[in-house]
This record gives structure tokens, sequence and C-alpha cells, in this order.
């Protein structure tokens, strides 16, 4: 039990170790965004999905606070990979020497994708729903006075989730990778998930079948390229396990010979 509460313990100090480090690169990419944020507020208020409209400031420190929450989400995004390397770095011990290298490789890859994820929201698929959004007030003569402030948290409750959902075929690899998930799986819940993209996708966008479509197709195809890199990843999985039991029965029999040498030697 004494041995049980100490590896408890133990979890929960390394939890706090890699929890300070990701503060510790938090912090520092806050001040590097501090110098950032200004030019990225201005780009984004005169870019294409914006420039039809006017934003305006409801509270006097609404600009602090579109400040504060681009400092945020450019720090979030920069240290993304540090956050990626704790998080690997909590659970390789628990990983056989092999897939420590080749799990830890994933992460430029995972830091890619969800920079794919961010720039496919804003340049694709926010135009759109700019668009649609502007063209359902004309219909229904309404004058639209935007808060600058509601504006930037939509485009950001509109990025970072994309960002994160772009980040399934990695998720999917390192699972398979590790035995966990068989593709099998994945294409026996194929409808399911289908149905669960379909209406992530649904609350992401507006009610039209074009900006629906435009978002639900992505996100399929995300989920088969998941399918095929999970069929890639357990068939290293199978190899690396074949590969060491093969290593532990040649380990067991190179015992069983030492033993019977011992024993004729002490004859």
């Amino acid at each position: 039990m004494a041995d049980k509460d100490l590896t408890i313990i133990e979890h929960i100090d390394e939890v706090r170790k890699r929890l300070m480090v990701i503060v510790v690169f938090f912090i520092v990419g806050a001040i590097g965004s501090f110098f950032l944020a200004k030019p990225l507020i201005n780009f984004i208020q005169y870019d294409t999905p914006a420039e039809q409209i006017t934003l305006n400031a409801f509270n006097v420190i609404d600009p602090v606070v579109i400040y504060l929450k681009v400092i945020v989400f450019l720090a979030i995004v920069i240290i993304s990979p540090v956050i990626m390397y704790q998080f690997w770095a909590f659970i390789s011990p628990g990983l056989h020497e092999l897939e420590r290298k080749v799990t830890l490789s994933y992460i430029p890859f995972a830091f890619l994708l969800f920079i794919v994820g961010i720039s496919f929201s804003y340049f694709v698929l926010l135009p759109y729903v700019m668009k649609f959004m502007i063209n359902l007030s004309g219909q229904l003569n309404i004058e639209q006075t935007i808060g600058i402030n509601e504006y930037f948290s939509f485009l950001f409750s509109l990025l970072l989730p994309f960002g994160f959902v772009f980040q399934l075929p990695i998720v999917i690899l390192f699972l398979s990778r590790l035995g966990v998930l068989q593709p099998k799986v994945l294409v026996k819940i194929r409808k399911v998930a289908y149905f669960v993209l379909f209406v992530i996708a649904a609350f992401i966008t507006p009610p039209d079948i074009v900006s629906h479509l435009f978002t639900s197709v992505p996100l399929f195809i995300l989920y088969e390229i998941s399918i095929v890199i999970s069929r890639l990843g357990y068939r290293k999985f199978e190899k690396s396990e074949r590969l060491r039991q093969m290593e532990e029965i040649k380990a067991e029999q190179q015992r069983q010979i030492d033993e019977v040498m011992n024993k004729t030697d002490d004859k």
C-alpha cells in the first residue's frame, strides 16, 4: 500500500513539474507575444473576413481585453510544441525505447497540423461564415453593430477547435503505434464517427448546407486519413512486438544454456 501511495505521489509530483515548465514557457511566450499582438490585431481587423464590417468597442477596457486575448492565443500557439513535449515526457517512461523515439518524432507533425487547422479555419472557413452572416442580416433587414471583443472571441472559438481537431491523425497514429487502438475499430465505428463529426461541424458553422459541407468534408477526409495512418502504425506495432518476443525467447534460451553450462562446470 505504501509503495502504491508513493507511486501516486511521484506521479502527482511529475505532473506538477511538467505544468510548471509549461507555465514558465507560457510566460515567456506571452512576453514575446506582447510585441506581436498589435500587428496581428491590425491585420485581422482589415483582412478579408472583416473588411465588410466595422468593429466597435462597447466597453472602455475592450482594447485591453482584446490585447490580452491575442497575447494568450499567440502564446498558446507558440508554446504548443512545448505542451506536446511535456505530455510525451510524462508518459514516455511507460514506453519501450523504440516507442519513445518514434512517438517523439510525432511532435513536429502535430505542431504542423495544429497550424494547418488554424489556417484552414481562418483563411478558408471564416470568410464563408462572415459572408453568410452578412447576407443573412441583409435579408432580415438587420443592421449589424459588431463589437470587436465579440468578434475576436468568435474568431478564437473557431480557430482553436480546428487546431485541435486537426490533431486527429497524430492521436490515432500514436494510439495505434502503442497497440492501444486497432484500425478495424475505426472502420467499425466509421458511421458513428461521421455522425459525431457532422454534429461538430453543425455547431461551429452557419446553418446553410454549403458552409456545413465545407466543414464536414475536410473532417471526414481527416478521419479516412486517420484510418490509413492507423493501419501503418499498427503494422509497426505488430512488427516491434514480434521482434520483442523473439528477443525474449532468445534471452530465455541463452539463460537456460547458461544454467546448463554452470551445472556442468559445478560437476
